[in-house]
């Protein structure tokens, strides 16, 4: 595994930076150059703290209406973060002093979203902002705006830690981090990798709960 570096970025948050390690990469839909390492940020309440802080800081959710938080890729401690800062009152935000459930659905047949009966109420009614580690692709994205709406539900947004698209499935994606802080980044279907082309093998597979070396 190539040697992780880290890298600061320009916020005012001092628990606020990315972490990434460069070389030669494969998720299941892509080919990158860059393998980031999300892991504390989703596990370190101090990192995820400042994420939702940043998130908040960065997208005008004082006009948007968010009743429920969907945690995709293991964003459970950011999305409690979230949920906290929207619902403070030094917050500008149309749902304060009222609560913001937080929720994660159950993958069935390797992709598709589902809630269980005794959590669809959270969904059914709601404005639900899908919260990811990344949106490339934007697959998973877009599968979960499938699920909220399936069960009834109103997309209020997508925030990421990080992104590449700055709209998937028609809705505005906010992400703390973008390709703009990793010099030279791609991410690009397997056939048109320039490290395959150069016949450079893979260092690792990699996904949102982290990297399997090869």
């Amino acid at each position: 595994m190539p040697t992780t570096e880290v890298f600061k970025t320009k916020t005012k948050r001092k628990n606020l930076f990315l972490r990434v390690a460069k070389g030669h990469f494969a998720t299941s839909y892509t080919h990158s150059n860059y393998y980031i390492d999300v892991a504390d940020q989703k596990s370190r309440y101090s990192e995820a703290k400042a994420v939702a802080q940043e998130l908040c800081s960065t997208y005008n959710y004082s006009t948007t209406i968010i009743d429920t938080i969907l945690c995709l890729d293991g964003t459970e401690v950011i999305g409690a973060c979230l949920a906290n800062e929207l619902t403070k009152n030094s917050f500008a935000n149309i749902n304060a002093h009222q609560t913001v459930y937080v929720v994660t659905p159950e993958i069935v047949n390797g992709s598709q979203m589902m809630f269980r009966d005794n959590l669809v109420h959270m969904i059914k009614g709601k404005h639900v902002l899908i919260l990811a580690v990344s949106v490339a692709s934007g697959a998973t994205a877009k599968a979960a705006i499938e699920a909220v709406k399936y069960y009834g539900g109103e997309v209020s947004g997508i925030a990421s830690i990080f992104a590449t698209v700055a709209n998937c499935g028609g809705y505005t994606v906010n992400s703390v981090f973008n390709p703009n802080d990793l010099e030279g980044y791609f991410s690009v279907p397997a056939h048109e990798c320039p490290l395959c082309k150069e016949g450079k093998k893979l260092d690792a597979l990699i996904n949102c709960h982290g990297y399997s070396k090869l």
